[in-house]
């Protein structure tokens, strides 16, 4: 018989206690046994919620305090074991690990920096330790490792396969003592482009593994033809973003294979008719005692409980709690009364297509795709307009989110709060003496969510939050229809921002692929359609920004690099539409106005001609962390911003550490296209924090200003 499976679950909390534990635990509120004693209760919780479910495959070791990547490094040995959140958030006196993004996600993990000659030492109680938990509750578990190839490619360094695979061996033996039948090596990285010298690598590694089942899991793009060669018992296939690949997986699975048809990325509930036709052809081709129904990956991408919510699209939302249940049905489907158990997925999906859609929005054409005049003219005529200094300093856009913000949204008198909010952050700005200012973002909850509450086609969650790290939680907008902007959104806190200050004060906007890539969005028209509806929305927005006199305008597009397939054939047709969508929101803008945008925690020198065709005025990056390594390559023509300092941290850098970051920067970028300001917003830093760090970086600024150029 067929089995289910899920390869992840969800684990900040239904109702973030984890993150509240966590700062508590930082705050030194409660010490290290109330935390560990939430996550047990939590791991527990799911645990109990898949068994009850009918899961026959349920995962464990897939929980962090903070992320599996760092998790997985800390367990191998290949970082110093003394202090696991200093290696995550830093202290005074020791940087974090870089942040990047877990492959085309918004999960972001810690990059673990490997040296030559790199030994590992094993500890594996992250895994064995959560496996006896388990079975002490009467419930048998599969311990989910992140795999040894992709391990290495998601670090920094030169660790060595050759190096690595005793140690995976050693934890394979230790998983089988401690009673696991079956062990999931998580290998996204071989869903990716890659050589055969590679995958010649991959089959030593795997061919010394045994003495347990593994089942190999690739998931967000096609799996490497060659994986299923591999000696392992079972691979897992993403049949939800990658369905094509199902007829050679069915022709070439050695043992079992394990169908990702319930799509683990997404909310919306699953066209079971869809994923039972899949299903129906792998037992059909391999037996029903080889098939696996499983989740496309973890559902750490997803909330927890769409039951909770009260929306009307709710009978049309699948969270992970339901996306357990899904499978359950696709299980008991292949032997029972298929109609009386689709039945309620079939209406679903019917009540979904015949949605009203928005003629209006349908039948607007996008107009030009480019600004009138090139760079060199528009640069002219801002410095006419404008004229800033040397290293203009700025922010990348908010100012500290504090309890009393969050406390004010539900009070009287909400407005006279964020006008005295707003003139306090001004007033900071001009104190520190910052050139280009913003009004500090205290009306927005989220960059995302503030805009899609204002444009029609979108719907939001109570409950809906996903990890995106660490503490950090996201409650991503769910796009369901067709997009248009009603009014205005942002125009009347800018004005009001400006008339207390001579000094210009940036207009702040979210670019249309950042609201793709981080709302939930709908799967029933290509994704580049939806993200044009979006571009011409916010285009709306620059156009009354700048009829009100707003001179700089950020469009963020923190989530362009994130969007990019996985796999090269597919990236060229997604860079061309992304990048028209940012040049078509920003198009009607005069050239005398100054477009920005902002990017983090990505790689960039590989789509730097895409990079380049933004044409943006000012471009800023996340570039602290790597130690400027990132403008290494960045062949940006334009005005570029290299974050100075890592706001993810809650370190205070010196104004000498800013300058030598700035002095490194002035060797590869000429002065006089470079802007000084922090790699990201400091929404989520304590003001504590962000007063000594941009007075240093100001006076850093200065310090370089009145050095000889480099």
């Amino acid at each position: 018989m067929a089995r289910t499976a899920v390869l992840g679950l969800p684990r900040i909390g239904p109702d973030r206690e984890l993150k509240f534990a966590l700062e508590a635990f930082w705050a030194g509120r409660i010490g290290r046994p109330e935390l560990e004693e939430t996550a047990r209760t939590l791991r527990a919780a799911n645990w109990q919620r898949a068994h009850a479910a009918g899961i026959d495959v349920i995962p464990s070791g897939d929980f962090s305090l903070y992320d599996h990547v760092l998790d997985t490094a800390w367990a191998l040995g290949a970082v110093e074991r003394d202090d696991y959140f200093a290696l995550a958030r830093g202290t005074a006196t020791r940087k974090p690990l870089e942040l990047t993004k877990w492959l085309d996600t918004n999960y972001h993990y810690l990059v673990p920096e490997l040296r030559r000659g790199q030994r590992f030492e094993l500890d594996a109680s992250h895994w064995t330790g959560p496996l006896r938990e388990a079975a002490a509750l009467g419930i048998a578990t599969r311990p989910v490792v992140l795999g040894p190839f992709s391990f290495l490619e998601l670090s920094k360094g030169e660790g060595s396969l050759e190096a690595l695979v005793p140690v995976y061996a050693q934890l394979l033996q230790e998983l089988a003592a401690a009673g696991a039948s079956e062990v999931q090596l998580d290998e996204p990285c071989l869903a990716l482009d890659r050589t055969d010298r590679e995958l010649d690598a991959v089959a030593d590694a795997y061919s010394a593994f045994g003495g347990i089942d593994i089942c190999l899991a690739t998931y967000f793009a096609p799996a490497q033809e060659r994986v299923f060669a591999l000696p392992v018992a079972e691979v897992h296939v993403d049949l939800v973003r990658a369905p094509a690949q199902l007829p050679y997986a069915l022709e070439h699975a050695r043992g079992r294979l394990s169908l990702g048809v319930i799509d683990g990325r997404n909310v919306w509930a699953a066209d079971l008719d869809r994923a039972l036709d899949r299903v129906d052809a792998a037992v059909a081709a391999l037996g029903s005692e080889r098939v696996t129904i499983a989740t496309s990956c973890s559902l750490l991408h997803v909330p927890y409980e769409a039951a909770r919510e009260d929306i009307e699209i709710r009978p049309w939302l699948a969270f992970a709690y339901e996306k357990l249940d899904e499978l359950g049905v696709l299980k008991a489907a292949l032997d029972g009364d298929r109609d009386a158990l689709l039945e309620r997925s079939r209406e679903v999906a019917a009540a979904r297509r015949a949605a009203a859609l928005d003629e209006a929005v349908r039948r607007r054409e996008p107009g030009r795709y480019e600004r009138d005049t090139p760079y060199e003219q528009r640069r002219e005529a801002q410095r006419a307009r404008v004229p800033l200094p040397e290293l203009p300093t700025t922010t990348i856009g908010s100012f500290p989110q504090t309890p009393e913000i969050r406390a004010a949204r539900s009070q009287p008198g909400y407005e006279r709060f964020l006008e005295r909010t707003i003139a306090e952050i001004i007033a900071f700005q001009e104190h520190i003496g910052l050139d280009v200012l913003v009004h500090g973002e205290p009306e927005r909850n989220d960059m995302v969510e503030y805009f899609g509450r204002q444009l029609r086609g979108f719907a939001f969650t109570e409950h809906g939050w996903v990890q995106s790290y660490g503490s950090r939680c996201v409650k991503p907008p769910i796009l369901y229809g067709d997009v248009s902007r009603p009014d205005p959104m942002t125009v009347r806190w800018w004005r009001y921002a400006q008339s207390l200050t001579d000094k210009p004060v940036k207009g702040m906007l979210t670019g249309p692929v950042t609201i793709l890539q981080w709302s939930f969005v709908r799967d029933d028209q290509p994704r580049s359609e939806t993200c044009r509806q979006i571009a011409l929305a916010i285009q709306d927005e620059v156009v009354d920004l700048e009829a009100a006199g707003c001179f700089a305008i950020q469009v963020d597009e923190a989530a362009l690099r994130e969007g990019l397939p996985l796999r090269r054939a597919e990236q060229e047709d997604y860079l061309r539409w992304a990048v028209d969508c940012f040049r078509l929101t920003v198009a009607p803008a005069r050239a005398d106005t100054q477009i920005h945008t902002h990017m983090c925690y990505s790689e960039f020198n590989e789509i730097m001609d895409h990079i380049v065709r933004l044409d943006a005025d000012v471009l800023s990056v996340e570039a602290s962390r790597s130690g400027m390594e990132v403008l290494e390559g960045l062949e940006y023509p334009n005005e570029i911003g290299p974050g100075v300092y890592d706001i993810h941290s809650p370190r205070v850098p010196s104004a000498e550490e800013i300058e030598r970051l700035l002095e490194l920067a002035e060797q590869r970028i000429p002065r006089e296209r470079l802007w000084v300001n922090p790699d990201c917003g400091l929404k989520t830093r304590a003001w504590r924090e962000v007063r000594p760090a941009l007075a240093n970086m100001v006076a850093a600024a200065h310090r370089r200003r009145a050095a000889v150029p480099a």
